[in-house]
């Protein structure tokens, strides 16, 4: 297993204007009864696992049918994502890095100190991602940690956990799923799920997801 860390690009802040507004705006509406909070969690929900991993799951899906943007994406993700017109990841300066998984190597991301997160293309961090749990087991108990979330690997397979900070984030490439061949890139992109992003899932396998 390995762990990447850098202590010095975490930066745990308090809300920022812009949120405190929000929340006080949230709660002036479920307070005058506009909206409700289980509608307020389901338009989350809805952002969190469908919409914004969007963006992800194209760059993904164009990544396993053109094998040039793919070594591209690998070795400088700002630039091949700038090809399809993803200018930004995050905040000014965020480098992204892409991890490959592979038959005999499986990647998960985490931030350790805080919840660093390449939210422009995946939407809002899930909120187990930002956990205490989650940031403090991945890296002393990975296996365990995919096997809570359904995901069992063969012993033999090398898990690498990288660590997140505020000016590196990292997204997961996860190995395309057998039997899509001939599949088009638009059909690809329902197979991708931001957990498979994150590295706690694998893509979705075609018989099982009803695509």
């Amino acid at each position: 297993m390995s762990h990447e860390h850098d202590d010095n690009g975490h930066h745990p802040h308090p809300p920022t204007d812009v949120e405190a507004r929000t929340r006080a705006l949230e709660s002036l509406l479920i307070e005058k009864g506009l909206v409700s909070s289980e509608e307020v969690d389901r338009i989350i929900n809805m952002y969190e696992q469908d919409i914004g991993p969007l963006i992800g799951a194209r760059v993904v899906a164009h990544a396993w049918v053109d094998p040039a943007f793919k070594q591209h994406l690998l070795t400088d993700a700002n630039a091949a994502l700038h090809e399809l017109g993803i200018d930004s990841v995050g905040s000014a300066g965020t480098r992204l890095r892409v991890l490959e998984n592979t038959p005999s190597v499986h990647n998960m991301v985490v931030c350790t100190l805080c919840s660093c997160y390449p939210w422009a293309i995946l939407g809002l961090p899930p909120t187990w991602y930002k956990s205490s749990a989650y940031r403090s087991r991945a890296v002393i108990e990975p296996r365990d940690v995919l096997r809570e979330f359904g995901l069992e690997l063969p012993p033999e397979t090398t898990i690498n956990v990288w660590d997140s900070s505020s000016d590196l984030r990292y997204m997961v490439l996860p190995e395309r799923p057998s039997g899509t061949e001939n599949w088009t890139e638009e059909r690809l992109v329902e197979l991708v799920t931001r957990d498979s992003m994150i590295g706690v899932a694998q893509a979705r396998v075609p018989s099982a997801s009803g695509v």
